[in-house]
């Protein structure tokens, strides 16, 4: 019953596998709450699982929110894998580890489209680090960047680790101790190593959230301090 119950034709091997590795017994999966069909309800949380796209959920959220208390978890690959698959046969023939390589921060590139849903007090994100494959399926309809190869499929391998991201405070741990204060965009890339339009999204996130505020600017560079200690 178990194996039908983690088993769809509409999710991604990543999706479901997670979905397997969250659950604890009592859980209840793929349960109907106020008209929606709810990943995992456990006691008064719902948990979505959302690999990808904050702004599908953000409907959903914006109704759940209201009465309930509703956790997203979302999975970063630390490590990747590349397979490739032929056409039309469909055989593995290659596979490589990705350099890329995913960090915490990279929440944001999906926690842009939806920081003003923490005003309500109900939400809460989970981020895992995750080791995954990517399936790319050379059916030469993919990006050029693939060199047209699809991604068919994601694949869980192994959780690394998982933090709970729930008050504004717990936010701070993606800034760095030793920024200045105030500090600005440029100020948060350099500390963290990114390129500055993700320290951008960031800011952007935290400001929303109330993590920080703006409190000036420096020529053309905004000025944040953090709001909570």
């Amino acid at each position: 019953m178990m194996d039908n119950a983690f088993s769809s034709g509409r999710e991604s091997s990543l999706h479901s596998a997670i979905k397997k590795w969250y659950f604890l017994e009592g859980d209840k999966l793929e349960a109907n709450v106020d008209g929606f069909i709810v990943d995992i309800v456990r006691g008064d949380l719902l948990i979505e699982i959302q690999t990808a796209n904050f702004s599908a959920i953000k409907p959903k959220l914006l109704r759940l929110l209201d009465e309930h208390r509703v956790r997203i978890v979302y999975p970063i690959p630390k490590t990747k894998w590349i397979v490739h698959k032929s056409m039309p046969i469909g055989g593995a023939f290659g596979r490589r580890r990705s350099p890329k390589k995913g960090r915490p921060s990279d929440l944001f590139r999906e926690l842009i489209r939806i920081p003003s849903l923490f005003s309500k007090g109900n939400l809460s994100v989970e981020v895992l680090m995750i080791e995954e494959e990517e399936i790319w399926c050379n059916d030469g309809k993919g990006s050029w960047r693939r060199k047209g190869a699809s991604i068919e499929d994601r694949k869980l391998i192994r959780v690394f680790e998982s933090e709970v991201f729930e008050y504004k405070a717990d936010f701070l741990k993606f800034l760095p101790k030793d920024l200045p204060d105030p500090f600005s965009n440029k100020d948060l890339a350099e500390s963290l190593g990114l390129p500055v339009n993700q320290s951008r999204r960031m800011t952007y996130s935290l400001r929303k959230i109330g993590t920080i505020t703006q409190v000036g600017k420096n020529r053309n560079q905004m000025l944040f301090t953090r709001t909570v200690n």
